[in-house]
């Protein structure tokens, strides 16, 4: 009985022995479960980024980017002499490409048109009394002078630009430049008394005549102008000009030519004596041997 007891204690104290090494045994490193970390790493502060405010740049407008243009039209390209003819007027259409808006509400825009007519040499003259008869005593010519020149504009020239772009342009009668002829020393008080004179003579007879506020803006970009050509307007080829001023600044310039010719039976004669001198002038003693011998038929006294 004592034996039996001793050997449940030893299984005993056996099974128990077993039990404890089994749990200080450590577990296969294969089938360890890792170990989980809950603590939620900390995320570093980044530095937010300078951001600089641009200011606001102008926007830049078309007509910023081209320059102005001008462009003009004539209401006829022609105009035809008859013996009836006591002048005429001309109507010029124009048009200012790439205007600026805010200049052109500000009326800062001027317009400059002239018709100039064909150029010639021309001598002015001086008379004087001699012995009780006047007679001419002294006289001047000029180079490459216009025989018409008809000007209009937006405003009173004066008002537009200086008087240095007036001289230079020939923008009004009193500043166009005249050449004089001269073959030595040139005697200046006598050529602004002679070109005075000249301008002074061409003004009365109507060759050279101002329009001021002659040309007037029919729309933002539109002109129009009208010139009035006199009755003894010369003969040839004309040429239309017009300047387009900016604030007082010369931009922009155009022209178109004008012809002006005669027209009718009276030109044909006078292009048969200027063409067909010889046969003209034969002509003309046929017809007045004609016309005088049926002069004699018709009133012959019997």
């Amino acid at each position: 009985m004592r034996a039996s007891g001793a050997w449940l204690i030893l299984l005993a104290a056996f099974a128990t022995s077993a039990s404890a090494q089994e749990a200080a045994a450590p577990e296969p490193a294969g089938l360890e479960a890792p170990a989980q970390d809950t603590t939620v790493p900390e995320t570093p502060a980044l530095d937010a980024p300078d951001i600089e405010t641009a200011e606001p740049q102008p926007l830049t407008t078309q007509a910023e980017l081209l320059p102005e243009r001008i462009e003009i039209g004539l209401s006829t390209e022609t105009i035809a002499i008859t013996s009836d003819f006591a002048g005429a007027d001309l109507t010029i259409f124009g048009a200012v490409d790439n205007v600026d808006p805010l200049i052109q509400r500000q009326s800062r825009y001027d317009v400059f048109v002239v018709l100039e007519g064909p150029h010639a040499n021309l001598v002015t003259r001086r008379k004087a009394r001699v012995l009780g008869v006047w007679a001419n005593v002294d006289s001047q010519g000029f180079i490459d002078v216009p025989e018409s020149f008809l000007i209009a504009s937006t405003r009173p020239p004066q008002d537009v630009t200086d008087s240095d772009n007036l001289a230079r342009l020939s923008l009004n009668v009193s500043q166009m430049r005249l050449r004089p002829m001269s073959d030595g020393m040139i005697d200046v008080d006598e050529i602004d008394e002679f070109s005075r004179e000249l301008r002074r003579l061409k003004q009365e007879g109507g060759l050279y005549q101002e329009f001021p506020t002659g040309v007037r803006f029919i729309s933002q970009s539109l002109f129009r102008a009208t010139l009035r050509l006199p009755a003894n307007v010369p003969l040839g080829r004309h040429f239309a000009k017009a300047y387009l001023f900016r604030q007082g600044v010369l931009v922009a310039q155009t022209q178109a030519p004008l012809e002006i010719k005669k027209a009718g039976a009276e030109f044909q004669i006078y292009k048969a004596a200027q063409d067909q001198s010889l046969l003209y002038g034969l002509a003309a003693v046929l017809l007045a041997f004609v016309v005088g011998w049926l002069g004699r038929v018709i009133f012959r006294r019997d």
